[in-house]
C-alpha cells in the first residue's frame, strides 16, 4: 500500500463534511409548510393573475410565503394577526357560499379550503388535504398525501372570496 495522498481529492471531500442532512436531528424539513400552484385559476373577474400584481405586491407575496415555509401550517393557524385576532391561516373546510368566486371544476371535493392573510385586504386563497389522508397513499400513484400543503388556486387582492369574514 502507498502513502500517495490527492491534495485536490482532499480538497475536494473536505467542503463535505460540514454539510447538513435531511437526517439530521436538527433538521425540520419535513415539518415545513410546502406551497403547490398546480391548480391555480387566473381566469375569474374576481381574482388575478400575477401579471396583474405589480412588483412590489409580487415580491410581498414571495416574502409572506417564504416567512411561511419556515413552520408547519398549523403553526399558522393558530398565529393571530391585527386587532381582530384574525388568524394568519384560516380554514373554512368547503368552498364559502358568499363568495365573488367560483368553485372550478378541477379542484378536488375532499378539498379543504383557506386563505392566508397577505395584508390588510389582500389574501392567498387555496387549500389543504383532510388530515385523515395525511400519510396515506394516492390508490392510483402510491405517493403518500401530505396535510402541510397549500394548494394555490387564487389570488385576492381585494378580499372577494369570502366576503364575510372582516378584513
Amino acid at each position: 500500500m502507498s502513502n500517495f495522498t490527492n491534495k485536490r481529492r482532499d480538497d475536494f471531500l473536505k467542503g463535505y463534511k460540514d454539510l447538513t442532512s435531511v437526517h439530521d436531528q436538527s433538521d425540520k424539513l419535513t415539518t415545513k409548510s410546502k406551497f403547490n400552484f398546480s391548480y391555480f385559476v387566473s381566469d375569474q373577474s374576481a381574482g388575478q393573475d400575477f401579471i396583474d400584481w405589480d412588483h412590489p405586491r409580487l415580491a410581498m407575496l414571495l416574502n409572506k410565503i417564504k416567512n411561511y415555509t419556515e413552520f408547519p401550517l398549523e403553526h399558522w393557524r393558530n398565529e393571530r394577526v391585527g386587532r381582530g385576532g384574525l388568524r394568519m391561516f384560516a380554514t373554512y373546510g368547503k368552498f364559502p357560499s358568499k363568495s365573488q368566486f367560483t368553485l372550478p371544476k378541477h379542484i378536488p371535493h375532499e378539498a379543504e379550503w383557506g386563505r392566508f392573510r397577505l395584508g390588510s385586504k389582500i389574501r392567498l386563497i387555496g387549500f389543504t388535504v383532510p388530515s385523515e389522508l395525511h400519510n396515506t397513499p394516492h390508490n392510483q400513484t402510491k405517493d403518500f398525501f401530505d396535510k402541510n400543503t397549500f394548494y394555490v388556486v387564487f389570488l385576492d387582492r381585494d378580499h372577494k372570496f369570502y366576503t364575510c369574514e372582516k378584513a
